[in-house]
C-alpha cells in the first residue's frame, strides 16, 4: 500500500556585503587594529537559477551528509528522507549537472553517503534548461573537485538510529587527484529495521447494507543495503558507476480486526540489484556526448495466512534494462549562448506475477518503451540587470499501449537593478509517466479485504508550473507560485459497491491545482543565534469526474510553517545546538482529508580533536511523535478512516573522522519508476 502525504516547504536565504572607498587626499593615520566583519552572500540569482551557499547555512547544524543538509536549504524540505521544493510539484536531484538516472531511493542513499564537506554549493532551477535532460524543477548538487595538491582526502562515518527498532550504518568517502586524473569513492553500508502501524475503520456499503470493518495493521521490515559510487575522470572524459545491492529483505504485515487475524509475509528471493554505468566526454569545440546503461532486478514472494491457514501466495519478478544516449552542443556569441541537442532512451521491462491458491490470472509480460527528444535553447546576461534562459523541447513517447508527441517549453529569467533587489520568473512543464509495474495491471493482497491493483489504462499526465520570486537584500524571499497537473494521478482506498473489497488503484483525475505564497525570513543575533522562519499559505484543489464510479471536487486553504534555530556560546565554540519546529494545517489529497501535523526536532554538534578532525552529531527527530496523519473519506457513500501511528520519533547519533585535511571550513533527492511494490 502506498501512503502519499502532502508536505510543503520553504525557499531561499541570505546576506549582503558593503564596500567603502577612502579618498587618497585624506592623511594617513596608523590605527591599533581594524576589524571588518561582513556577511557572505548565501543566495545569488542569474538566468533564472538560484545559487545557494548551503555549507554556510548548515555550518552549525547537526548534519553530516548532503541529504540531511538539503532539508535546511531555503525552499527545500526533507520530509523523512523525501526531498521537496516549494512551488514545484516535483523536483529531480542531479550531481554536478549530470542526471544520475537512479531510482529515487537509490539516489537518496547515495546523497546520504556523501560527506557534507564535499559540497561546494547547490543550484535551484525551477525550470531546468533542457541540457540537463530533466523536465521540471532541478536541484543541482555541485561537489568540490579534488586537485593534485590536496592528496588523498576522506572521512569515515559510523552511526546508529533508534526509532521503534534500532538501525545502524557506516560509510567511507575519499577523493584523490594526480596529474589530469581525479578519483571519487563513496561507500555506504546500512542495516535497517522498520516499523509502521495503521488503524482503519471502513464503514462499507454494499446494496444498502453497512458493514463496519476495523483493522489494526503493523508492518515490520528489515534489510541490508550496500551502496557504491565510483567516479574517475581524465581531462574531459568521465566514467561513473553507481550501484546498490539490497539483501536479507524480509517484511511482515500483521493485521487483526473484524475479519480475523492475518499475516502477510514478503521475502526477496534474491538481492535487489541496481547498477548504472555512465560515460561522458566533452570535446574542445563544445560538444558533449554521453550514454548510460541501467540494470535493475528484483524477485519478491508473498504468502498470506489467516491465523495458521494458508490463503494464497504469489511470486513477482521484475527485470529492467534501460539505455540512454545523448549529445549536446553549446556555442558562445559574446553575451549570448546557444545550446541544442538530442536524447534517446530505450527500456525493456520484463515483469511477471504468478499466483498460488488464487483464481486470479497470472501475467508474464515485456513492456518496451522508447522516448526521444530534441531541444534548442539560448541564454544571455545583460549589463543592465536582465539575464534569462529560454528553451523548447519536442518529445516522442511510445509503448505498446500508446504513443504521443509532447512539446515542452521552458523559461527562467532574473532581473535586478541592484544585488539587493532581485526578481525571478520561471515557467515550465513536464510529462510524468506511471511506474512500469502499474502498467502491467497485477494484483497484490494486503489481507482478505484489501487489495492493490495495477492499471494498464493509466495515462501519463502533464504538469505545468510557474514561480515568481522576489529576493530582498539577498536575504528575504517571497515566492508566488502556481501548479496545474492535467490528468494527474492519485492512489487512495475505494470501497467497492458490489462486494466487501477495499481497492487501492492509481487512477487519473481531471486535475490538481495549487496556488500559493511562500515567505522565507532569516534571523540572526551575531554568532549566538541564527534562525529562519518559513510561512507558506496555499489553496489546493483536486477534481475527478470519474474516480472509479464516483466523482469529487475537493479544495482547501492550507498553511505550512517552520522555525529553525541554531545556537553557539562562543565564536570558536566547538559545540552548537539546534531546535526546529514545523506545522501543517489540515489538508486534502484527492477525495480524502488529512489532519494537521506538527513536529519538534533538536540536535547538538560537537567538533573535537586535532584540527577538529572528529565530529559527534546527536539529533532527535519528531520528539513528540506527531508527524503522522489521520486520513478521512466521507463522500458519495465512501466512509473510511485511517489513523497512521508510525514511529516517526527517532534518535540519531553519528561519529565522523576526517583524515588528511578533509575537514569542514569554519568560514563558510528522477522519480523512481522501478519496483513491484507490495
Amino acid at each position: 500500500m502506498k501512503k502519499v502525504l502532502l508536505f510543503i516547504t520553504i525557499l531561499n536565504g541570505i546576506a549582503v556585503f558593503a564596500q567603502t572607498e577612502v579618498p587618497d587626499t585624506i592623511p594617513g593615520r596608523e590605527l591599533d587594529e581594524i576589524v571588518v566583519r561582513g556577511e557572505k552572500p548565501q543566495v545569488k540569482g542569474e538566468n533564472g537559477i538560484i545559487v545557494v551557499d548551503l555549507p554556510a547555512i548548515v555550518r552549525d547544524k547537526p548534519v553530516s551528509n548532503i541529504l540531511e543538509a538539503l532539508g535546511y536549504m531555503p525552499g527545500v524540505v526533507n520530509n523523512n528522507g523525501m526531498i521537496g521544493l516549494t512551488g514545484a510539484s516535483d523536483v529531480t536531484v542531479v550531481l554536478n549537472g549530470e542526471l544520475t538516472n537512479m531510482p529515487v531511493e537509490n539516489l537518496y542513499q547515495l546523497l546520504y553517503s556523501i560527506p557534507l564537506d564535499r559540497l561546494k554549493n547547490v543550484e535551484v532551477m525551477y525550470s531546468a534548461p533542457p541540457k540537463y535532460h530533466v523536465s521540471g524543477a532541478v536541484i543541482n548538487v555541485v561537489l568540490k573537485t579534488p586537485t593534485p595538491l590536496d592528496g588523498l582526502q576522506g572521512q569515515v562515518r559510523a552511526g546508529y538510529n533508534q526509532a521503534h527498532y534500532g538501525s545502524y550504518g557506516a560509510g567511507l568517502a575519499a577523493t584523490y587527484a594526480v596529474d589530469d586524473w581525479t578519483f571519487d569513492l563513496n561507500y555506504g553500508l546500512s542495516r535497517t529495521r522498520s516499523w509502521n502501524r495503521e488503524e482503519t475503520q471502513s464503514n462499507h456499503n454494499v446494496d444498502g447494507n453497512r458493514t463496519m470493518i476495523e483493522d489494526d495493521m503493523r508492518r515490520i521490515g528489515r534489510n541490508l543495503t550496500n551502496t557504491l559510487f565510483l567516479s574517475t575522470s581524465w581531462k574531459t572524459l568521465k566514467f561513473t558507476y553507481n550501484g546498490q545491492i539490497t539483501s536479507h529483505v524480509k517484511s511482515r504485515n500483521l493485521s487483526s480486526g473484524s475479519l480475523g487475524d492475518f499475516t502477510n509475509l514478503y521475502r526477496m528471493l534474491s538481492p535487489v540489484n541496481y547498477h548504472n554505468l555512465v560515460l561522458r566526454y566533452t570535446f574542445s569545440f563544445g560538444t558533449t556526448v554521453g550514454g548510460d546503461y541501467t540494470l535493475y532486478s528484483e524477485k519478491r514472494s508473498q504468502s498470506l495466512f489467516q491465523n495458521s491457514d494458508y490463503l494464497l501466495g504469489s511470486d513477482k519478478r521484475q527485470s529492467i534494462d534501460r539505455y540512454r544516449l545523448y549529445i549536446d552542443q553549446e556555442h558562445h556569441f559574446g553575451k549570448w549562448t546557444l545550446n541544442y541537442g538530442a536524447e534517446y532512451l530505450h527500456s525493456d521491462d520484463h515483469s511477471l506475477q504468478k499466483y498460488a491458491a488464487s483464481g486470479i490470472s497470472d501475467f508474464d509480460d515485456t513492456l518496451t518503451e522508447d522516448v526521444g527528444n530534441a531541444y534548442i535553447g539560448t541564454q544571455c546576461s545583460f549589463d543592465w540587470g536582465l539575464s534569462f534562459n529560454v528553451s523548447a523541447k519536442e518529445e516522442y513517447y511510445h509503448n505498446k499501449y500508446r504513443h504521443n508527441w509532447n512539446f515542452i517549453p521552458g523559461l527562467g529569467a532574473t532581473y535586478y537593478t541592484t544585488p539587493t533587489s532581485i526578481f525571478q520568473l520561471n515557467l515550465g512543464s513536464q510529462r510524468i509517466y506511471p511506474t512500469y509495474w502499474e502498467l502491467h495491471g497485477g494484483t497484490s493482497y494486503i489481507n482478505e479485504y484489501s487489495t492493490v491493483i495495477g492499471n494498464p489504462k493509466l495515462l501519463p499526465y502533464i504538469q505545468y508550473d510557474a514561480q515568481f520570486n522576489y529576493i530582498l537584500k539577498q536575504k528575504y524571499i517571497a515566492t508566488l507560485y502556481f501548479q496545474y497537473g492535467d490528468k494527474t494521478t492519485v492512489q487512495l482506498p475505494y470501497q467497492s459497491p458490489d462486494e466487501l473489497n477495499l481497492v487501492y488503484q492509481t487512477v487519473n483525475m481531471n486535475y490538481k491545482r495549487v496556488v500559493g505564497l511562500n515567505l522565507y525570513v532569516p534571523l540572526s543575533l551575531g554568532y549566538i543565534w541564527n534562525g529562519a522562519v518559513t510561512a507558506n499559505t496555499f489553496h489546493q484543489r483536486e477534481k475527478a469526474d470519474c474516480f472509479h464510479d464516483i466523482s469529487f471536487d475537493n479544495g482547501k486553504w492550507i498553511f505550512y510553517g517552520s522555525l529553525s534555530n541554531s545556537f553557539k556560546f562562543g565564536q570558536d565554540c566547538p559545540v552548537s545546538l539546534s531546535v526546529d519546529l514545523s506545522y501543517i494545517s489540515p489538508s486534502v489529497q484527492g477525495i480524502a482529508g488529512l489532519s494537521s501535523l506538527w513536529r519538534l526536532d533538536a540536535g547538538i554538534k560537537w567538533q573535537f580533536g586535532k584540527k577538529r578532525c572528529w565530529e559527534l552529531n546527536l539529533k532527535a527527530d519528531d520528539i513528540f511523535n506527531k508527524w503522522s496523519p489521520t486520513m478521512t473519506i466521507n463522500h458519495a457513500g465512501q466512509d473510511y478512516r485511517m489513523k497512521v501511528r508510525d514511529m516517526t520519533r527517532n534518535l540519531k547519533i553519528t561519529f565522523i573522522w576526517r583524515f588528511n585535511g578533509f575537514k569542514p571550513k569554519n568560514n563558510n533527492i528522477d522519480i523512481s519508476r522501478f519496483g513491484t511494490g507490495k
